[in-house]
C-alpha cells in the first residue's frame, strides 16, 4: 500500500516539476531572443500560460524558419491565445489594476499580431498562404490566385488537393470525389486528414452511392472519427445484413493501405448506383 501511495505521489508531482522547468526554460528563451517580443504577452500571469508558452516556442521556430506554413501555425496559436485572453479578461483578479491592464494590453497586442501575420502572408504566392488568405481571411484575390494553380504540381499534395476539393463541394460532386481520392493517394502516415474520410462519406451519399458512402464512414470510424450508432446506420443505409460485413472488410483493407501510404483510387470497388 505504501509503495502504491509513493508511486501515485511521484506521478502527481512529476507534471508540476515539468511545468516549473518548462516555465523557466521559456523565460530563458525570451531573455535570449528579443525577437520573440515576449514583453507584448501577459508574462508572469497564471492565466493563459499554456497557449502563451506554445506560442512563444513556435515563434522561436518561425524566427529560425519563417515559412508560410510556420506563419500560418503562428496565426492559429495567436488566435487561440487571444481567445484565452478574452476569457481571462472577465476573471476578477486580486490585483485588479495591474493584472487586468496587462491582460487587456496583451489582448490588443494579439489582435495586432494577427493582422501583421496576415499582412506578411499576403506577400507570399505559396499555395498554403493563398489558401489560408482565402479560407481564413476571405480574400477573393487569394482565392482566384489559388484556383489558377489547379492542375499544377504546386497543388499536387494531399493538403492542397483537399483544399481544392473544398471549393468544388457545392459545385461538382464528381470532381470533389476525385480530388479527395487524389488527396488520399498522396497521403502517408504522417499527414492523415480525417476530414477527407468524412467528406468522402458525405459526398458519395449525396451522389446516391450508398455502398461507398458506408465504406468511407467505416474508414472514418477506424481512424477514430465518431459516427452514428449501429441502429442509426442501419436506418440510414438499409442494406441486407450480409452486405455490412462485406463493406466493413473493404473498409479495413482501405484503412491499411492508407496507413501504409499505398492507397490507389482503383482500390475502391465500383458499385451499381442506386436508382
Amino acid at each position: 500500500m505504501k509503495k502504491r501511495y509513493a508511486l501515485t505521489l511521484s506521478l502527481l508531482t512529476l507534471p508540476l516539476v515539468g511545468c516549473f522547468e518548462g516555465r523557466q526554460n521559456t523565460e530563458q528563451l525570451c531573455e535570449s531572443n528579443p525577437g520573440l517580443k515576449c514583453e507584448r504577452l501577459n508574462m508572469d500571469d497564471g492565466q493563459c500560460r499554456l497557449p502563451r508558452t506554445d506560442l512563444i516556442w513556435h515563434r522561436f521556430e518561425v524566427l529560425k524558419n519563417p515559412t508560410p506554413v510556420n506563419k500560418i501555425k503562428e496565426y492559429e496559436l495567436v488566435a487561440e491565445y487571444k481567445k484565452c485572453l478574452e476569457l481571462a479578461s472577465q476573471i476578477q483578479a486580486i490585483d485588479q489594476t495591474e493584472l487586468k491592464q496587462r491582460r487587456f494590453q496583451a489582448l490588443v497586442n494579439a489582435g495586432s499580431d494577427l493582422e501583421t501575420i496576415a499582412d506578411d502572408l499576403s506577400k507570399s504566392s505559396s499555395p498554403d498562404a493563398l489558401y489560408f488568405l482565402w479560407s481564413r481571411i476571405g480574400s477573393d484575390q487569394a482565392k482566384r490566385a489559388f484556383l489558377q494553380l489547379e492542375g499544377s504540381p504546386q497543388l499536387d499534395t494531399a493538403e492542397m488537393q483537399y483544399a481544392l476539393a473544398t471549393f468544388y463541394t457545392s459545385r461538382d460532386l464528381f470532381k470533389t470525389r476525385q480530388l479527395l481520392l487524389r488527396a488520399l493517394e498522396l497521403t502517408n502516415r504522417t499527414n492523415i486528414n480525417n476530414e477527407v474520410f468524412k467528406s468522402l462519406a458525405s459526398i458519395t451519399y449525396r451522389m446516391n452511392q450508398r455502398e461507398e458512402a458506408y465504406i468511407w464512414a467505416m474508414v472514418a470510424s477506424d481512424f477514430g472519427v465518431p459516427i452514428a450508432t449501429e441502429q442509426e446506420l442501419q436506418l440510414l443505409y438499409g442494406f441486407e445484413s450480409g452486405k455490412y460485413k462485406q463493406l466493413e472488410q473493404i473498409a479495413e483493407q482501405l484503412k491499411e493501405s492508407i496507413e501504409q501510404g499505398t492507397f490507389k483510387k482503383e482500390q475502391v470497388p465500383r458499385f451499381q448506383q442506386d436508382s
